[in-house]
């Protein structure tokens, strides 16, 4: 399907190519090949049609509540999550090679947090500073040498990828500590193989649907020792929680109990549930609550949304948490910077999925570079997430470079900067047709016995024209991923 005779289509009047890589057509203008038949399908769609798959595809969100809430929005803060209906579609190849790099990396980030809870063997040979570690705010002292099951800190990950210019990806963040939106990806192809039944049928698109039976079984796999038949349930801060579709969805695909902290009792160390029948003992808790919210005697003191004592209770060895205490260490976007050695340091290994350039706001030359150069960069809070805390420096005004240049300067340890990257675009449709949005990938890694990675992840779209952003409280939405069997 060649680029002219293609977009003589009047959906793709408003397609434009340039340099950044185009998920779906090649540089000379050819459309990739594994995108060939979903975007004639797409093409070959009158528009009423079109519209009346996109209604349905909003009314099946809207009745099963897939919302999200946004923070700080006076207006209202509960929203449909935004949708595209056109795939984002990846080779099989392409994916055996992410595969292989996640598993690289969290086995690495894995061995990481143990050593440094433990003998801090990379920050006494020198190869992670030990004041980049001590002084993030996610260190938790309380994990000194506390053995946690199967040396495994980090059960549930979700990490953030883009495709460069060059067609590589790298890894834009990791998130290890209540990583979300693994239900959007679910919900997105359950909808998808409804709507596009034939097409889905024909294109040969690996599973994803075992995820919440591999996420119970790799729960199960970290049970206390001596708990051959154990008890797990979702631990959510509650309704409010942006979050909270993906828990009630979550729990109940895994046929577990969703919990709060007013539903949970430690005795003697040993945390108990409360049910009808009188308490039952609970020995794995999936939990959605940060470190800071999850045990008022350990961590925050006016905290109402954990259990008091479940720390005592983990330290025990009674019950298990996935993820871990402490594991926000190693999703500091200081700490990112060391990945690279991080790997080097355990594994032995160049990275196979490499890290954006970073500079780090604690050094005098690369602050000193960032801050007379804010226009061209990305400056970003180490602990922040959501899009929140962010500088676009080519998207931004005089005054706000100044306002983060005080910020900087103020509390260097809290900022890092990054280039402005020329990431993907895939095409999506909107008002005027089928139009490139850029576009990220998260993958989700299951970390018990062994590393579980199943085929795609949730592909987020910047939605509005020309934007960066592609988080659902900036304006952003998803689609779904296909990794294709090649």
């Amino acid at each position: 399907m060649e680029l002219g005779s293609t977009f003589a289509n009047p959906l793709l009047k408003d397609y434009v190519l340039d340099s950044t890589y185009d998920e779906m057509f090649t540089g000379d203008g050819l459309v990739r090949r594994h995108y060939g038949s979903v975007l004639e399908t797409f093409l070959n769609l009158p528009p009423d049609e079109i519209a009346r798959r996109k209604r349905s595809v909003d009314l099946s969100f809207l009745t099963q509540g897939i919302t999200f809430n946004v923070y700080g929005h006076g207006e209202g803060t509960e929203r449909i999550f935004p949708y595209d209906l056109l795939p984002r579609v990846i080779t099989g190849a392409e994916w055996q090679h992410i595969e292989k790099g996640l598993t690289q990396r969290i086995t690495a980030l894995n061995l990481f947090l143990h050593d440094v809870y433990n003998e801090g063997k990379i920050l006494n040979d020198g190869h992670v500073p030990r004041e980049v570690v001590y002084s993030c705010r996610q260190f938790r002292r309380e994990m000194r040498g506390l053995q946690v099951p199967r040396n495994v800190y980090i059960t549930v990950t979700g990490t953030d990828l883009l495709r460069l210019s060059s067609g590589e990806f790298v890894v834009l963040e990791d998130n290890l500590r209540v990583p979300s939106g693994v239900s959007y990806m679910l919900t997105s192809r359950r909808v998808m193989k409804r709507t596009f039944p034939q097409l889905f049928r024909n294109y040969g698109v690996q599973p994803i649907e075992h995820y919440t039976q591999l996420l119970l079984s790799t729960l199960r796999s970290l049970a206390p020792e001596g708990r051959h038949d154990p008890t797990i349930v979702l631990l959510t801060p509650g309704v409010y929680n942006s979050a909270y579709f993906e828990h009630t969805y979550l729990a109940r695909q895994m046929g577990i109990e969703l919990v709060e902290g007013r539903d949970l009792v430690i005795h003697d160390n040993i945390v108990y549930m409360r049910t009808t029948a009188g308490l039952k003992r609970v020995d794995v808790i999936y939990r959605r609550v940060d470190d800071d919210f999850i045990d008022p005697l350990a961590f925050r003191s006016d905290s109402i949304l954990g259990v008091a004592g479940l720390f005592n209770a983990y330290r025990a060895g009674n019950v298990t948490l996935a993820n871990a205490f402490g594991t926000g260490i190693a999703d500091d976007k200081a700490v990112y910077a060391y990945v690279p050695a991080i790997i080097r340091y355990y594994l032995g290994e160049e990275p196979i999925l490499n890290n954006v350039e970073t500079y780090l706001m604690t050094d005098p030359k690369q602050r000193k570079y960032a801050t007379e150069n804010l226009d061209k960069l990305v400056v970003k809070a180490v602990g922040e997430s959501g899009g929140y805390g962010m500088l676009i420096g080519p998207q931004s005004s005089a005054e706000q470079r100044e306002e983060f240049k005080r910020l900087i300067e103020a509390d260097p340890r809290n900022y890092i900067a990054q280039p402005t990257l020329d990431f993907s675009r895939a095409g999506c449709l909107t008002e005027n047709g089928i139009e490139p949005r850029h576009v990220d990938l998260r993958p989700y890694i299951l970390y018990g016995d062994k590393v579980r990675i199943v085929p795609g992840g949730l592909t987020r779209v910047a939605l509005r024209r020309g934007s960066l952003v592609v988080n659902s409280s900036q304006g952003g939405g998803s689609k779904d991923t296909w990794v294709l069997n090649d």
